[in-house]
């Protein structure tokens, strides 16, 4: 199944990375869906994980991911781990990824999951993503995986010079986004597509707590 939706769905929209085409082939990506959803793992459009939350079709994933343009040593911050798919994919690309995720359940469960399947270049947290992760900061690049209504200017802060940002940015329209930082503060913008993500949460709203949504493995 992930051989077909990497032919049909990645490879035919013109995704060329072959680091990104391997791992959409090589990770499980059913094991990261709500059992009665399995079935449609592999199928061309993103899937609710609760919480409002959904995990991005696999063409977005492969499509952000690529934009990274990443060489195997990147620091990589991710924003919205939500099921924890995409930084699953991040992880066999990179040296390390750092990765937020604003509900505490998603968090943990996310966390767990990863580590279970021996992803040991991960580490998870539960906070708000709309104030990056300054401990681990400068990053190479940051992805994320929720549309603020415009770029938050602490993550382009906490890139270095030369890092790129991947993400949706957007209410009811949004655009796919690749910013790169540069020297004095500058920064080079290009839309990159139309997309539909959900909202990434107020940055002044309470991280929140929740445990009513499980899924089992």
């Amino acid at each position: 199944m992930a051989e077909t939706m990497v032919k049909n769905q990645l490879e035919k929209r013109g995704i060329q990375d072959e680091g990104v085409l391997r791992v959409m082939r090589e990770t499980p990506r059913h094991l990261f869906i709500p059992e009665n959803l399995r079935d449609l793992a592999y199928d061309d459009g993103p899937l609710p994980i609760g919480e409002g939350q959904t995990i991005s079709q696999p063409y977005i994933v492969a499509l952000m991911t690529e934009l990274l343009e990443l060489n195997g040593n990147e620091r990589i911050l991710e924003i919205g781990t939500g099921s924890g798919y995409q930084a699953a994919i991040l992880s066999p690309l990179v040296k390390k990824v750092y990765s937020i995720e604003i509900v505490k359940f998603l968090a943990e469960r996310a966390g767990k999951k990863l580590k279970k399947m021996q992803y040991h270049n991960v580490e998870v947290k539960w906070g708000d993503g709309f104030q990056g992760w300054a401990e681990y900061a400068p990053y190479d690049a940051i992805i994320v995986t929720a549309a603020p209504d415009q770029v938050p200017q602490i993550l382009i802060d906490q890139m270095k010079i030369g890092g790129r940002l991947v993400l949706p940015v957007g209410t009811s329209f949004q655009k796919l986004k690749v910013i790169t930082k540069m020297e004095y503060g500058k920064v080079v913008e290009k839309n990159v597509i139309s997309v539909r993500f959900v909202p990434m949460v107020d940055s002044k709203k309470t991280p929140r707590d929740s445990s009513k949504f499980q899924i089992s493995d």
